[in-house]
């Protein structure tokens, strides 16, 4: 239960400081961090969850920008990488990426929650 629980915690917070306007693009890690360090959970589990929050966050938007504008603009971003011109492979690029950064920083909360019990 709290694995879902942190993930669910993990999407809607990041989602929440994706719409402040002074909130930087990582602003995300923050947050993760801080549901890391209020659920608490094994390190591998925090990063899992963190991982799986943001993955599905940032998967979900960018698929709802990409039907948006009818995949016009993905197509053309995934043609300039090395992605073969193929949209879906772009939007799990950008979630894995942001599920990264999401899942390192729920990790070092983890760590610092049981660092600062012993």
């Amino acid at each position: 239960m709290k694995f879902i629980t942190a993930i669910i915690l993990t999407a809607l917070l990041a989602f929440i400081s994706g719409l402040l306007s002074f909130s930087p693009w990582w602003g995300f890690a923050i947050t993760s961090f801080l549901v890391a360090l209020l659920v608490h959970q094994k390190a591998g589990k925090a990063f899992l969850a963190g991982f799986l929050g943001l993955l599905l966050l940032w998967c979900g938007l960018a698929w709802w920008i990409d039907m948006q504008n009818h995949g016009v603009l993905s197509a053309r971003i995934a043609s300039v990488l090395p992605l073969g011109g193929n949209s879906m492979l772009l939007i799990l690029v950008t979630g894995v990426v942001g599920g990264l950064v999401a899942g390192f920083a729920a990790m070092s909360g983890s760590y610092l929650r049981s660092s600062s019990k012993s």
